[in-house]
């Protein structure tokens, strides 16, 4: 497995690629995934600068560490397999690809990026995609495009064109994107990888921030798309364990692993029933709380 396919990304902050006062120096708001944006931020007259521009920030920016990946554009445009050749040229991390709605949109992309990784002479398999759901046909397919390909490291809603295509309005609760979310994260759990939830617009509205992340949090998402640093801290919070749950894991871990020894399967912490099944997600917890500085262990 790529080393970094199951890496922390609470938030992936959008970046027009073609603006070099926004892309240089980004990684000092410490979101945990940026993606460089050349599809809908960059207009079509400055496609081809914004690729230049993308390739020497990826070239020659230190980004500390924060994953860096790329929105191309859709295959029903003349940049596409350019962006990618730039992207990968470049050393980016990952590719996100806009409106995936079967398999060979996924396999289509694939084919390139590896054609680029033979072209520059970058490791083989070293470039991760992400899929983009975008479209009802999207949503229904979710299970196929999680499992496209080995390098898919997680699907993302769109909900922009999710809810054009749907004639769907967006509402403070969230009601017309719980079947689509739903969906989303089950296929995603199904094939092993991760999921992402879709931005939210009002970049002044912590208070339905808060809320919105929340909910996804609660239905297993792993992270959500932000447009403005101002959503970075928020998000980071939601996802930063508690100290009860910080000590739950911990008691957890060490609990399932001592009654291991005498050969015990099932335990009782705090009053709850434990088993080897709960293992995985206390070593989840303990992962986010240390990507969140709150939590110092080595269990």
């Amino acid at each position: 497995m790529h080393p970094n396919k199951n890496r922390i990304r609470r938030t992936m902050m959008f970046l027009n690629a073609h603006r070099a006062g926004l892309v240089k120096d980004a990684y000092i708001y410490k979101p945990d995934s940026v993606i460089f944006d050349l599809e809908d931020a960059v207009s079509e007259n400055q496609k081809d600068s914004a690729r230049i521009q993308l390739y020497n920030t990826l070239k020659y920016s230190d980004y500390k560490g924060v994953e860096r990946l790329v929105r191309i554009n859709g295959k029903e445009s003349l940049h596409w397999k350019e962006d990618i050749r730039a992207a990968v040229a470049g050393g980016c991390d990952g590719i996100r690809i806009p409106k995936c709605e079967y398999r060979s949109d996924v396999t289509l992309v694939e084919e390139e990026v590896r054609k680029a990784e033979l072209e520059f002479q970058r490791p083989l398999g070293s470039t991760l995609l992400m899929a983009a759901i975008e479209t009802p046909m999207g949503v229904i397919n979710a299970l196929e495009l999680s499992q496209s390909s080995d390098r898919i490291f997680g699907i993302s809603i769109g909900a922009g064109d999710f809810m054009r295509t749907m004639h769907a309005k967006r509402t403070s609760e969230g009601y017309e994107m719980l079947a689509a979310r739903s969906q989303l994260v089950l296929a995603a759990r199904a094939a092993d990888i991760m999921c992402f939830d879709t931005v939210h617009t009002n970049v002044d509205d912590f208070e339905g921030l808060r809320r919105d992340t929340e909910q996804i949090k609660n239905m297993g998402f792993d992270g959500k798309s932000v447009i403005s640093p101002k959503q970075i801290s928020i998000i980071h919070q939601v996802f930063t364990p508690s100290q009860k749950e910080i000590q739950m894991a911990e008691k957890t871990i060490y609990g399932v692993e001592e009654s291991a020894k005498e050969g015990v399967g099932v335990i009782v912490v705090d009053g709850q029933m434990i088993d080897i099944a709960m293992v995985e997600g206390a070593r989840r917890v303990l992962t986010l709380a240390k990507a969140s500085g709150v939590y110092r262990g080595d269990l």
